[in-house]
């Protein structure tokens, strides 16, 4: 059992993480409700085992591991019970951004290009250019090799780049 002290500190270091953790919570549901029940099922299985972190490394990539492993589970479960449809992004309502109005505006269209990519471009572009994870890192939390995550990552970037040229274009 870990000091109360030691348990405060995780437990503040976990909460710290949630905007992080619900953003790849989304590149990998897809969804609002299900990245939110995601994350919440990651937060009570963190505290729950919170015993297991040696405190070796970064936390982050701990429970970032956890987030990919319990989706993992939770679309095999959906695939035995013949689960249906996922709500699409699109029809969510906006991500909350803290910033300001016009910056908000971007960074949601942003947002939405990334989800827009396949589950595995996502999450790489996520924890390599947004969330600043090393190559190594992202391999470890993903589960895939280092060589994956550099190919993920450029084709991420180059339908980015597309995306965002396609959209500059429609504006002009």
């Amino acid at each position: 059992m870990r000091p109360a002290a030691e348990m405060k500190d995780f437990r503040r270091d976990l909460v710290s993480l949630l905007p992080k953790l619900r953003r790849f919570a989304m590149t990998l549901t897809r969804n609002a409700n299900d990245a939110d029940d995601l994350v919440q099922e990651v937060c009570e299985r963190a505290i729950n085992r919170s015993h297991l972190w040696n405190g070796e490394g970064r936390l982050e990539s701990w429970i970032y591991t956890m987030t990919r492993n319990l989706w993992v589970d939770e679309v095999r479960k959906r695939k035995v019970r013949g689960a249906g449809s996922m709500v699409d992004i699109f029809d969510q309502d906006e991500l909350n951004v803290e910033a300001a109005a016009e910056k908000a505006v971007f960074v949601n269209q942003l947002q939405k290009m990334i989800l827009s990519m396949p589950e595995g471009l996502a999450s790489v572009f996520l924890l390599v250019n947004v969330e600043g994870h090393s190559y190594r890192e992202t391999a470890t939390i993903l589960g895939i090799p280092i060589g994956t995550v550099m190919s993920r990552l450029s084709a991420a970037r180059l339908r980015l780049a597309a995306m965002l040229s396609e959209d500059t274009e429609r504006r002009a």
